[in-house]
């Protein structure tokens, strides 16, 4: 990377230098290739550090359903065994504890 011609490029140089139409044309084309280079390594780099997280996050996530899978119920067998899913049961709420809940207006 410390040999790269970008930074040879970009290199400050204290001497002016006389207008040549070629000289600024071909530096113009340079600046594109350059920013194309450059988006180009960071897609690359971005690419090259998320290549294992998706493994990661799948193995991740097999393993706590794993771990939690009695948590998980399949609709369907709800439907066919009724037995499975818990009685509803009816509290009767005192006419004093709903006047303590209320919302104040």
């Amino acid at each position: 990377m410390t040999q790269d011609s970008t930074f040879e490029f970009e290199r400050k140089r204290n001497r002016p230098e006389r207008y040549d139409r070629n000289v600024t044309e071909n530096t113009l084309k340079a600046i594109k290739k350059i920013d194309k280079v450059r988006v180009d390594r960071e897609a690359r780099h971005h690419a090259k550090r998320m290549k294992g997280k998706k493994a990661k996050e799948q193995r991740e996530a097999t393993k706590e359903l794993e771990q939690s899978i009695h948590m998980v119920k399949a609709p369907v067998a709800l439907q066919q065994e009724p037995s499975l899913t818990l009685p509803k049961i009816k509290v009767e709420v005192s006419q004093q504890q709903a006047e303590e809940n209320r919302m104040e207006e």
